[in-house]
């Protein structure tokens, strides 16, 4: 049990500096954390993509991408697309729009955005 224990705690611990990593690239991109974005403001957030998906909204393509900088999470959506290249989970993106919410969470609709590293 305690080696469990340990390993979760270890986990925890990575996930944190993970986060705090992402908050201070988020920084240097000269962008505000997700969380302290208000609604229907246009916004410029920085962070890595987490999942990549092709899912039909309202009966048109779209390409979803799930966007994290270590404080919060939104949904990025690219409607028409199919396959963006360079949109790929890992890789870390300044992203810029106008923050919505859909089904509960908060999205960027057909967002412009830079490529990281």
């Amino acid at each position: 049990m305690t080696g469990f224990l340990t390993r979760t705690l270890g986990r925890l611990g990575t996930v944190d500096h993970e986060a705090g990593e992402l908050k201070q690239d988020a920084e240097k991109a000269g962008c505000s954390p997700i969380s302290s974005q208000n609604m229907r403001s246009y916004v410029a957030i920085h962070g890595v993509l987490r999942s990549v998906t092709l899912r039909p909204v309202d009966g048109v393509s779209a390409l979803e991408a799930e966007l994290y900088d270590g404080s919060a999470s939104v949904t990025l959506v690219w409607l028409g697309r199919r396959k963006i290249e360079g949109i790929e989970p890992g890789r870390q993106l300044t992203a810029h729009g106008r923050l919505g919410i859909r089904n509960g969470g908060l999205v960027l609709y057909n967002p412009r955005y830079e490529l990281g590293a």
